[in-house]
């Protein structure tokens, strides 16, 4: 999902209550392992250790910490990604609570001025609101892409300077755009239009068709579309 709220790379996680109250270099540092997974998207503690240079049993301390906490959440893999033998290890996720932490929405507000919209003038009030934000979306990405040699590349780099954390990741048949941060989730969740209209202005910007693997909204751990290999490209890569 897209909105003007940035990510603030110099706010601290504030934990509340039990465990997970700490001082100092422990709360920078808890903080720099939520914003990983935030950013990153879903890894294992051996993932976050390496990426962060700390300890194996450093980093399961602070994870559970961040765990009691409901910062995170502990999952088991997908059967897809499991490989070798032995038992594999625990993918870390985002909480809702945990990306409350990060965000500067209002969640409620905006939910309760939907309802509110979709009571009195019915849902295609409420559509037309997420097609004139798309739109928006749309027409400010349009600017910062101009000249850009890589749409897709340029589109996540719009994406995180909006506070999205996007990436490109590349695929066998394809990209997939992963959003790593979502702020208006919970709102999405209660009107997927807004999920919808973003996708289609996506669509337009990339001048293909794409598809919306997994969102945030609907409880996965990143907003994924896929952007198909066009013809064009296929040409292009041949030519060099």
């Amino acid at each position: 999902m897209a909105e003007d709220v940035e990510l603030r790379h110099n706010t601290v996680v504030k934990m509340s209550g039990g465990t997970g109250v700490v001082q100092g270099d422990d709360v920078r540092t808890r903080d720099l392992v939520a914003r990983s997974i935030l950013e990153n998207g879903p890894s294992t503690a051996a993932v976050l250790g390496q990426r962060l240079g700390l300890t194996p049993a450093g980093i399961r301390r602070h994870l559970d910490l961040l765990v009691a906490d409901g910062v995170l959440e502990a999952r088991e893999p997908r059967s897809a990604l499991i490989r070798g033998r032995g038992r594999p290890s625990k993918v870390f996720v985002m909480s809702d609570k945990g990306r409350q932490q990060f965000e500067h929405s209002y969640d409620d507000l905006a939910v309760a001025a939907l309802k509110f919209m979709s009571t009195q003038s019915g849902n295609q009030l409420v559509s037309d609101f997420a097609l004139s934000r798309a739109q928006d979306i749309e027409r400010k990405a349009t600017i910062s892409i101009a000249n850009k040699a890589n749409k897709s590349e340029a589109i996540a780099e719009f994406l995180s300077e909006q506070g999205y954390a996007a990436s490109i990741d590349q695929k066998p048949m394809g990209e997939e755009l992963c959003q790593h941060h979502c702020p208006i989730a919970h709102v999405a969740s209660e009107f997927p239009a807004l999920c919808e209209a973003e996708t289609e202005a996506l669509s337009r910007l990339l001048g293909t068709h794409v598809q919306r693997l997994a969102t945030i909204a609907h409880g996965d751990g990143v907003c994924t579309t896929f952007i198909p290999k066009t013809t064009s490209t296929s040409k292009r890569k041949v030519r060099a």
